[in-house]
């Protein structure tokens, strides 16, 4: 055997061991046999370094640290998923989703457990990996293609032995730690007088974005695939189908899922996963449950953000009995004065929790919390600390009910809570220093301009040194304000400084959501960016009318924006922004394609898919990943699927990779109007 031979025979080798741990639960091999293995390839492609395979085991840590993330667009969006808290709403979804299919009949499901982690999504070309990006916020994620690649469970290249693998194959899942792994890990860190892990999530998650690889190759990642992106050819018309496709790629999926017919199969299998939670060598949040024919999932379709056609059964969260230590009144960006317990740390699931919000006045009365309190917490959703119970039987005698402040704790102005309004706010819009400081932290957020260095650390030294006051001031920054900032190194203070200025060319919908506008999220954000073409003077004098006719903007949505853009001082701080060089990315270069309502299928020579959809959607168009009656064109490439068929079957118009570049140029071949 000639060394190309034996190196092609060693990855195979490696690769199926690989195979045999993480998709089949079943290793054939010790852990130190397995290192000879990688020894003896490594050795074999030193000595033969043109003999090298981009799919090589030895290739998952080689990237060298990066500076900071790029971004990737999803082809198609990564969904959250609607909740149910209960049996009731379970049923509630099944009668949904009958009544949009027009049937009596029981609906097949697939459940499986809802594992907690971190959504990615993995790209393959013709079989090979070519990146992978975190879910983000659903539309763009971030590019941990180097991060992903050193998780041994993800394949490098595909298994081609029963599927077609060529063109563009996109799967996701989750990336996770189980509990096995991370007391072992953690155990190490002790040993190493490093700090241990609060939990495997922040683990998992924190590892994965590592902006040096090798960091990430030393943690026990694992993943579980449950989803599909676009599939060019891989011919499954079902979830079932889809999962147990997935080991046969190589792509490992979890060993609960499972396929039944009817609600009550849910239920039962809602109330199994439940029942060995606990026994579970890994941490979930409830259960996932998913039509599933493709076909009825079309038909039932998608919201804006979660689909019609999957639910997530969540499951209920772990409790502890703690001690209330005080009630500390925290004041937010918008004046909102919220009281938080202050407690006995405890650990609930998992997690060492010391602080829980307590929302507003008018549930600290309706549950009568008092300072010095046992109660019982839990975390909501399995997330978010909160106090469900008060165990008055150990009350002391002395405690008293307990009232938010008259004056606000950060700046003594009056506190009022507006009729209609649950919140106590602080009335001092303009000068409240906690209220300065969150607006701030805001605006440079990750979902907002997203300025690196730019810390909470250092906005409340900026803020209480007098240097800035709104966030406008940012941009005005210089290098003598900076070094007034104790422990500011000039490194630091030029990258600073040089963030900001990389900040000033944005997104209209960051910009927006930066500003924090009350109702106003990041998808209503790239609504308004899509609506005006990044023009923000037409939307400052937009009209609540306008605002109203904007699909899913509604009236108290368009009441906010308005009212917001009628005081001046945003005003000011807007244009100062644009006065210090603050410039929007075109959304939308025109409205040519607007009204239509396109499917791509298929591989170009010239072009990939990711572009076509940016340009098309740049020129007013609408990308779907399905073909139905609305659909307006299909855009062929090289080996089309199954979409093809249907398309003939609809007499759905189509335009070959001839008229691709025309219909780029905003062009339709021998249309002049939207059908």
């Amino acid at each position: 055997m000639d060394a190309k031979e034996k190196i092609l025979s060693l990855i195979k080798e490696i690769n199926q061991h690989n195979i045999n741990y993480y998709v089949d639960d079943n290793p054939t091999i010790s852990d130190s046999n397995y290192d000879i293995l990688i020894r003896e390839l490594e050795n074999l492609e030193k000595q033969n370094p043109h003999l090298i395979q981009d799919f090589s085991p030895t290739k998952r840590v080689g990237a060298s640290p990066a500076s900071k993330f790029d971004s990737l667009k999803h082809s198609i969006p990564m969904l959250s998923l609607a909740n149910a808290m209960n049996h009731e709403e379970l049923h509630e979804f099944d009668l949904r989703v009958k009544k949009i299919l027009n049937v009596n009949h029981d609906i097949e499901y697939v459940m499986e457990p809802k594992l907690d982690g971190l959504a990615v999504e993995i790209v393959y070309e013709n079989g090979k990996f070519k990146y992978g990006s975190t879910r983000g916020d659903g539309l763009i994620g971030e590019n941990v293609s180097a991060n992903l690649k050193t998780i041994k469970a993800i394949p490098l290249r595909l298994e081609e032995s029963q599927f077609d693998v060529s063109g563009i194959l996109e799967f996701r899942g989750e990336v996770f730690i189980n509990h096995a792994d991370f007391k072992t890990l953690n155990e190490q860190r002790i040993k190493n007088e490093h700090s241990p892990f609060a939990n495997p999530r922040n683990c998992a998650a924190g590892s994965l974005r590592q902006l040096n690889p090798q960091i990430t190759s030393e943690r026990p990642l694992r993943i579980n695939f449950y989803s599909h992106g676009l599939i060019s050819n891989l011919n499954v018309d079902s979830q079932i189908d889809l999962m147990n496709c997935l080991p046969k790629l190589g792509l490992p999926v979890n060993k609960n899922v499972k396929l039944g017919r009817g609600i009550e199969k849910v239920i039962n299998y809602y109330n199994y996963i439940e029942s060995i939670r606990n026994k579970l060598d890994y941490d979930i949040d409830g259960v996932v449950i998913k039509v599933n024919s493709f076909s009825d999932q079309r038909m039932i379709g998608e919201r804006s953000r979660s689909p019609r056609w999957a639910i997530a059964g969540k499951l209920k969260s772990q409790q502890e009995i703690t001690t209330i230590i005080n009630i500390i009144a925290s004041v937010g960006r918008t004046g909102a004065i919220t009281p938080v317990a202050k407690l006995n740390p405890v650990n609930v699931g998992g997690v060492m929790v010391s602080n829980a919000t307590l929302h507003n006045q008018d549930e600290i009365d309706r549950k009568d919390i008092r300072i010095g309190d046992s109660v019982i917490i839990h975390r909501a959703g399995d997330v978010i600390p909160e106090v469900i119970k008060v165990i008055k039987e150990k009350r002391s005698v002395n405690s008293k009910k307990y009232l938010l402040p008259d004056f606000c704790p950060s700046c003594n102005s009056q506190t009022i809570r507006e009729s209609g309004d649950a919140v106590l706010r602080c009335t001092n819009i303009e000068n409240c220093p906690d209220q300065i400081k969150g607006q701030i932290k805001h605006f440079v957020s990750k979902n907002s301009l997203d300025i690196d260095g730019v810390g909470d650390k250092l906005i409340d030294s900026l803020v209480d040194q007098k240097i800035i006051n709104t966030y406008s001031n940012l941009f005005k920054l210089t290098y003598s304000d900076l070094e007034k900032i104790d422990r500011m190194a000039e490194k630091s203070i030029n990258n600073i400084l040089n963030a900001i200025a990389s900040a000033k060319k944005t997104d209209l919908s960051r910009f927006l959501h930066g500003l924090g506008i009350r109702n106003i999220g990041i998808h209503a954000c790239k609504l308004l960016d899509k609506k005006y073409n990044s023009n923000i003077y037409q939307l400052m004098n937009a009209s609540q009318d306008d605002l109203n006719q904007i699909h899913e903007i509604g009236e108290v949505m368009a009441e906010s924006i308005v009212k917001y853009f009628s005081i001046e001082k945003n005003l000011d701080n807007i244009n100062e922004c644009i006065e210090s060089g603050l410039t929007f990315n075109q959304t939308i270069v025109s409205n040519q394609l607007e009204g239509y309502l396109f499917v791509i299928t298929g591989s170009f020579d010239d072009f990939n898919r990711t572009e076509i959809k940016n340009k098309i959607e740049s020129l007013g168009g609408r990308i779907t990943s399905s073909i139905s009656k609305k659909t307006s064109f299909l855009i062929l490439g090289e080996n089309p699927g199954s979409k093809l068929n249907k398309a003939k079957k609809l007499n759905t118009p189509i335009i070959n990779q001839q008229d691709l570049t025309s219909l780029l140029e905003g062009n339709i071949p021998g249309i002049n109007a939207p059908r």
